[in-house]
């Protein structure tokens, strides 16, 4: 069906099976999977009366069941695996569903025209609900009492288009801040911070509002607030405020573990680095969290940021091999695709920067030349590979075998000189072959050793062609014991 009737809409949901997808078809049915690494398309009951897409429709995944919301006209659908029931939300009703059961709040917005696209943005299981709607240059986000930011004529700073919503738009999940930055907060960490600051004015206020919290003994409390708010600011300035008051709350305790400090004040150095308007990755704490540094490099690296990322790398001190070495890697192969310089340009540049970095393969690099249509330079860069086992697979495939003859020769490993050897045979003719042979003493002498035990009539031949009578005359008398 899907084939036949093409895919009009389409969304992507996250569940504890993995990432699904739902569509919707041409044929106005709508289908999903709830893990597309184990494909098992489910097409859920069709909506009685539906003669268009519907204008809103989304996948809510809960409890191991996932279902479809959606609107059209006055009414709201949903749609499980077996039936579609209509909700009703009408106060009216003596029996609503059991899906809308609360009414948080009721907001006129104003405008007339619907919004191009609307968005929860809330906390899982929190009550601390609101919701963002964009129009062609208009954004609002209205909270669950009433409360309403909106931005006018212009779209406000890193906003590209509606599809960003989500993830320009986010709940701070710490209760952290919420405690420091109320309005006349006795918090552990909103006295803290106050104490910094009157410190910084050396007034003795400074003295009693740490005596306030040493009192209560809340210090490492109030110490642990201001690390964690510190996370969820994007102001450099605030995030300095409050990790100089954990700093000077340290100071009056004996045993506080300075790790998460630590890791804070790293953590905020990468991500204010990567919030740059040059770099334009806002990302939030919570999301470089769950994304993990090595994604995050990975990113870096796709959009060719490579000077950034070995610094984050150093910065962060990651071992090589999961660091710089890879991250020099990606901007090697890069490196090889460019036109406008010279094969000789190509590979000293991409020498002097790597060197003898530790994981770096040359091979690889030459590989991607090689798939480029470079041949030349995949020579070139081979030279610098150290392991001659890396060097001679590449130039086998490149049909450079007698080079590759050398390089396995060069290496002392006989069993990739017979690897090379056995190669020639079947690329070259008998006589080709044979001649190549005589200008390679060690090569010839393994062949050799080759055919005593497994060709005796190939060593004859060889014997003829070296003229070597007393060899060939031994060989027979061999044969005839």
């Amino acid at each position: 069906e899907v084939l036949q009737n093409h895919v009009l809409e389409a969304q992507v949901f996250h569940t504890e099976f993995g990432t699904g997808v739902a569509i919707l078809t041409g044929a106005l049915r709508f289908s999903l999977a709830t893990n597309i690494d184990d494909l098992k398309l489910r097409r859920l009951p069709e909506v009685p009366g539906l003669q268009k897409p519907p204008p809103c429709w989304t996948v809510l995944a809960q409890d191991r069941v996932t279902v479809v919301l959606l609107a059209m006209g006055q009414e709201l659908f949903l749609l499980d695996n077996t039936s579609c029931s209509v909700l009703f939300l009408s106060r009216c009703v003596p029996d609503p569903s059991p899906l809308p059961q609360e009414k948080f709040c009721e907001f006129n917005t104003g405008i007339r025209s619907p919004p191009k696209q609307m968005v929860w943005c809330t906390r899982p299981r929190s009550r601390q609900r609101a919701v963002v709607l964009a129009w062609e240059r208009q954004l609002m986000v209205v909270g669950n009492s009433s409360e309403c930011w909106q931005w006018d004529q212009v779209p406000p700073p890193g906003w590209s288009s509606p599809s960003s919503l989500s993830s320009l738009f986010y709940p701070i999940p710490a209760e952290a801040s919420q405690e420091i930055f109320r309005i006349a907060s006795m918090a552990p960490g909103a006295l803290l911070l106050e104490a910094q600051k009157e410190y910084e004015k050396e007034s003795q206020k400074a003295d009693e509002y740490l005596r306030e919290i040493r009192e209560q003994q809340l210090l490492p409390e109030a110490v642990g607030q201001c690390i964690e708010a510190a996370g969820y600011e994007h102001e450099p300035d605030t995030q300095k405020s409050l990790l100089r008051a954990a700093s000077f709350g340290k100071c009056f305790l004996d045993k506080f573990p300075p790790e998460g400090f630590v890791r804070m004040c790293q953590d905020l150095r990468v991500l204010n680095a990567i919030r740059d308007y040059q770099i334009g990755i806002p990302l939030t704490f919570t999301q470089y969290k769950q994304l993990t540094i090595e994604v995050l490099l990975d990113r870096l690296v796709l959009r060719r940021l490579y000077p950034l990322a070995i610094r984050i790398c150093e910065f962060l001190r990651l071992p090589e091999m999961q660091g710089v070495s890879r991250i020099l890697a990606h901007w090697a192969c890069y490196k090889v695709q460019q036109k406008d310089k010279s094969d000789e340009e190509v590979a000293q540049a991409i020498n002097q920067k790597l060197g003898d970095t530790a994981g770096i393969s040359y091979s690889d690099i030459a590989t991607r030349a090689y798939d480029c249509g470079r041949a030349e330079l995949a020579i070139k860069l081979l030279e610098y590979e150290p392991r001659s086992g890396e060097q001679v697979p590449l130039l086998l495939k490149m049909k450079r075998s007698k080079l590759a003859l050398g390089k396995a020769i060069e290496s002392g490993d006989t069993d990739l000189v017979y690897t090379v050897v056995l190669h020639l045979k079947n690329e070259l003719n008998r006589g080709s072959f044979f001649m190549t042979l005589q200008n390679q003493p060690v090569a010839l002498s393994l062949y050799r050793q080759f055919c005593r035990h497994q060709e005796r009539e190939t060593l004859k031949d060889l014997y003829n062609q070296d003229d070597n009578h007393q060899e060939l005359g031994n060989l027979h008398v061999l044969g005839g014991y």
